[in-house]
């Protein structure tokens, strides 16, 4: 078979020619009767039909629906190139939509590729057998802007068939990006998500992250070639925010998008605040052969009364062991102390103090105990 090429009229036209084709064309038969056949036949095979999607708020189009791709007519003649057809299902407005914008993905984010006023346009000048996403937005005579649709990813072809592209060098894209969970950073304040990395015959380079906006899709932000997520800060707390994300390597090859993902800003874990200090401790004690007493001296420092209470500390050797005590109840597991109240010393006044004590014995260093706390405060020594 004959390589598929351009038909004569179209390249000695130029760009005249292709914007005819992608204008709101009701009397040229040839590429408005091969997308009517299509939706035609999807009809008999008992599929819906396209429907409008989305919604836009008070006086904003509609997203534009069901967009499919659509292969322009077979060429005849001329140099080939990579065509992608696109077309889908009218917005609908409260004062008529006007016409529609078509971005295109590139290594440095979306760029508009055309506007039109039909539900059909052509894109030329691609690589033929190279995948590429766009986007669609409609407008209205108000100047307002629908939101956009879901990205959406086809081959560019020659009219009806897929020809290999001659290109050189690295043309291998990264596979897309799976695996996506969203919040997987519940401490973060903001959004967070997760994924699977994606993988290359010569390298991921990094990542593209790319937000849903009321009017479009903007890169949120990069992350590294071996990252597994993303994090977006500055958001509003409890609103949700759509994304997702696209691999590239070092030839400017990029992947298939990621599936959406839909996360909610997070507030983060609120930040701990210690206890204020309420206590102070003043400890004395005096050592003697094979053991040591002491006393430990609780001064209410809040300014309410303190009913109940239970002190903790550390004495830091192993060796150290309580025997004995007074004026508490007295246990010890391992090297941590626990002290609680009696019943007739239970209650501290404000600026009241109490003294209790215990005897222990040493086996080797016998330094003094550390990390007084009070009620699960921490104390003051003094």
């Amino acid at each position: 078979m004959s390589r598929l090429s351009w038909p004569a009229a179209w390249t000695a036209a130029g760009a005249v020619a292709a914007a005819l084709l992608a204008a709101n064309i009701a009397a040229p038969p040839v590429l408005a009767t091969s997308v009517t056949t299509a939706y035609a036949a999807s009809a008999s095979a008992g599929e819906p039909s396209p429907q409008p999607t989305g919604t836009g708020s008070a006086g904003t189009p509609t997203t534009p629906g069901e967009v499919r791709a659509c292969p322009p007519p077979l060429p005849t003649g001329g140099t080939p190139q990579g065509v992608v057809g696109l077309c889908w299902t009218a917005s609908t407005d409260d004062v008529g939509v006007t016409g529609y914008d078509v971005y295109r993905l590139t290594p440095d984010g979306f760029v508009k590729a055309t506007s039109t006023t039909s539900t059909i346009t052509v894109i030329t000048g691609l690589t033929i057998g190279r995948t590429y996403t766009f986007f669609i937005v409609a407008k209205d005579a108000d100047g307002n802007t629908s939101p956009p649709t879901a990205p959406f990813s086809t081959t560019a072809v020659t009219g009806m068939s897929v020809s290999p592209s001659p290109g050189t060098g690295d043309t291998t894209p990264p596979t897309k990006p799976a695996g996506m969970q969203a919040n997987c950073l519940p401490d973060f304040r903001g959004t967070s998500f997760c994924w699977t990395p994606s993988t290359d015959d010569v390298g991921v380079t990094g990542y593209d992250v790319y937000r849903r906006t009321d009017t479009g899709w903007t890169r949120a932000g990069t992350a590294s070639g071996t990252a597994r997520y993303f994090t977006e800060g500055n958001l509003v707390t409890g609103q949700s925010y759509v994304y997702f994300v696209v691999a590239k390597d070092a030839a400017g090859n990029l992947s298939l998008p990621s599936d959406l993902v839909t996360t909610v800003a997070s507030g983060g874990f609120p930040p701990y605040t210690p206890p204020p200090v309420s206590c102070r401790i003043k400890y004395d004690w005096w050592p003697w052969g094979g053991g040591f007493t002491a006393t430990v001296t609780i001064t209410n420092l809040g300014q309410t009364a303190m009913n109940g209470w239970t002190l903790r500390f550390v004495l830091p050797d192993a060796g150290q062991k309580i025997t004995s005590g007074w004026s508490a109840t007295w246990s010890q597991s391992g090297k941590d102390v626990t002290a609680a109240n009696t019943p007739w010393n239970a209650v501290i006044q404000p600026g009241a103090s109490l003294q209790i004590g215990f005897t222990g014995t040493s086996t080797g260093a016998n330094p003094e105990p550390t990390g007084f706390t009070l009620n699960g405060g921490a104390c003051i020594r003094g």
